[in-house]
């Protein structure tokens, strides 16, 4: 499904030159759950922004589902991230008066779905992260951190996208309740799903089938959890 090959990343700034990512080479097949592991400043995010279409190469190749995405411009980026991919982030993004169900709903509104095929779609993938049907008319402000996680996973899978790219998904969680939203990504690697995360914890890239570790913008390790 993903496949890097030597993939460079060079942000300029003020006349100086920044190496974000220096030759960075892996593939990741359909229906993996690997686990991008790295410190601050390894070349992590900007990874992360280049798989997520967020952003493209300085130079180098990255093929989508054998597309090359490399030289997309912003509206086929914009286009592959809608209908391919799912994002799951540290902060949630939910909107905090609007119910459970119609922040799941809310990325089916740019398809052509009507009212009622959005709410079984969003209820569906609510099933499917373990969230209790009591809170689906809740707002979201009335969720604990681990339940409004849960609801962001459920927004990401209700397009049926490629990939589900997590970025840091248990950052802001207490232990307890990280542990049921990873044993939530491995029920749903389990069923099938392609699930890369993003991480700077050892503990929460262990959940993952295989863990890529990245340092100074290269490559350090590469190999199943």
């Amino acid at each position: 499904m993903i496949e890097c090959v030597d993939i460079v990343k060079v942000y300029a700034s003020a006349g100086m030159e920044t190496v974000a990512l220096a030759g960075v080479s892996f593939r990741i097949d359909e229906g993996e759950f690997v686990a991008i592991i790295g410190p601050s400043g390894s070349g992590k995010s900007t990874l992360m922004h280049i798989i997520g279409a967020l952003d493209t190469p300085s130079s180098g190749y990255y093929l989508f589902d054998g597309q090359d995405v490399s030289g997309f411009d912003d509206d086929r980026l914009a286009e592959l991230r809608n209908q391919k991919i799912g994002f799951v982030f540290q902060a949630f993004n939910l909107l905090p008066r609007a119910t459970v169900i119609r922040n799941v709903c809310l990325p089916l509104l740019y398809a052509s779905h009507n009212g009622k095929d959005r709410e079984a779609l969003a209820r569906q993938a609510l099933v499917k992260t373990g969230l209790d049907e009591e809170s689906f008319l809740k707002r979201s402000n009335q969720l604990s951190g681990g339940q409004q996680q849960r609801v962001a996973i459920a927004r990401a899978l209700v397009t049926d996208p490629s990939l589900i790219l997590a970025d840091e998904p248990t950052g802001n969680l207490d232990s307890k309740t990280e542990k049921i939203v990873m044993q939530t990504f491995q029920q749903l690697h389990r069923e099938g799903h392609t699930i890369v995360l993003i991480t700077h914890e050892p503990e929460i890239a262990a959940y993952a089938q295989r863990v890529i570790t990245i340092r100074d913008g290269l490559i350090e390790e590469n190999r199943l959890s």
